[in-house]
């Protein structure tokens, strides 16, 4: 309910703004962009700066510059910041506070009343009104009062300060920006390089926004854990795909990281707690990405009983062809410790000869070892996305290919 007071009254300035009565917009942006009872933020005196005219221009013209923004208004106000420079959390937390001010200060009365403090008339000069869509002054509201200045003060949930908003700019740079896309050195990008990005391509927002609501919906959060979302998963396919064998241009670097980055997720949660470039205790061997087999499918309790497999060691091989040698390094990293299975992870289908290797060792000494390629990987991504089956399967399908092939 309070979500959708605070967006009925953001839009309703972009309808108002659109409709000929820009100055009355402006002026109700202006005067939503900090709430000094609250005195969120670092200021010393709890007195915040709002933003210019300029700047609230800047955020109404998106009601006019984007189309779909200007047909159907705004999902969550918070989508602004990855538009319009200067606007972060904070800003957002401010707006969100003079929305909800009314609400703050019925819970603000109950909680003095609660606790014996003092309340005394006071002045709010930004009220918001939502049967008149307009900030008024209002007197005589009954609040505490800083005892040094004699200005009132509201109180706000101790739950709405240990979070920050769902939907950050933060959030999106660090995990779904198309970073590549921006610029050809990611490294260096600019906030405003991708702001600017993000106004020409709405379409990124879009899916963001819809992961984010997507996964709230779920209505489960893995603190030790954050999927890289399906948009993501395309991009590092496309990247693995795209790599040439070898180690030409550090290609062999790419392709692992790439990999390392991608499979964590899609294995998630029946695969966890992966561990890329994990060493043994002495040092000697390095293991490209190690998970922990939690048993929690009826695939990996199989892989335990069979082959003691507590972890899952998975190698990369960016070659053309997999050798004796990469066959026999894998082997040698399944050890008592982690269990007799792995997967190979590359980029062509092993010879003859060389599958004929891994047959042995399942007839020998019952090991397993099984192979994903891009192929693999690509099914994978796309039951990622479809959800119609765990990309746990395509892992499942290669094994019990591998198995058919073993003397019975």
């Amino acid at each position: 309910m309070a979500h959708t007071g605070i967006i009925n009254a953001f839009n309703h300035m972009g309808y108002t703004y659109n409709s000929g009565d820009s100055e009355v917009a402006i002026d109700t942006l202006i005067r939503a962009t900090e709430c000094d009872e609250v005195g969120l933020g670092s200021s010393a005196k709890r007195q915040g700066k709002r933003i210019g005219r300029e700047k609230a221009i800047e955020i109404l013209e998106l009601f006019k510059r984007i189309p779909n923004y200007q047909k159907n208004g705004f999902r969550h106000f918070e989508e602004i910041q990855f538009f319009v420079d200067g606007i972060s959390k904070d800003r957002i937390s401010d707006i969100a506070c003079n929305f909800l001010k009314s609400f703050l200060i019925d819970f603000t009365i109950d909680e003095c009343n609660r606790i014996g403090l003092p309340l005394r008339p006071s002045t709010i000069p930004d009220l918001y009104d939502y049967r008149k869509n307009a900030f008024e002054r209002a007197e005589g509201i009954e609040l505490p009062v800083n005892p040094e200045t004699g200005e009132p003060l509201i109180l706000v949930p101790k739950r709405w300060l240990r979070f920050t908003p769902w939907i950050s700019y933060d959030d999106y740079f660090r995990a779904h920006c198309p970073l590549d896309d921006i610029s050809h050195d990611p490294d260096k990008i600019e906030r405003v390089k991708v702001l600017a990005y993000n106004r020409e391509n709405f379409g990124v927002i879009d899916a963001y926004v819809k992961e984010k609501e997507r996964t709230f919906a779920d209505c489960y959060n893995d603190p030790l854990f954050s999927q890289i979302p399906i948009v993501s998963a395309r991009r590092k396919l496309k990247l693995i795909q795209g790599l040439p064998t070898g180690k030409t241009n550090n290609a062999d670097r790419d392709y692992e990281d790439a990999v390392c980055e991608l499979l964590p997720s899609l294995l998630y949660p029946q695969l966890d707690f992966a561990a890329a470039q994990s060493r043994t205790e002495s040092g000697s061997q390095i293991r490209d990405l190690v998970f922990y087999n939690n048993r929690s499918h009826p695939f990996l309790e199989e892989l335990l009983q069979l082959y003691d497999a507590r972890q899952i060691v998975f190698e990369m091989k960016n070659v053309g062809a997999i050798s004796r040698d990469h066959v026999n390094q894998i082997n040698r990293y399944m050890t008592d410790s982690l269990g007799k299975f792995g997967v190979l992870v590359t980029r062509n289908r092993l010879t003859k000869a060389r599958l004929q290797n891994t047959i042995d060792l399942w007839a020998g000494q019952r090991r397993s070892i099984i192979t994903l390629l891009d192929e693999d990987l690509a099914q994978m991504v796309e039951l990622f996305e479809s959800k119609q089956r765990l990309p746990l399967d395509v892992v499942k399908k290669k094994y019990v290919d591998f198995t058919r092939a073993c003397p019975s």
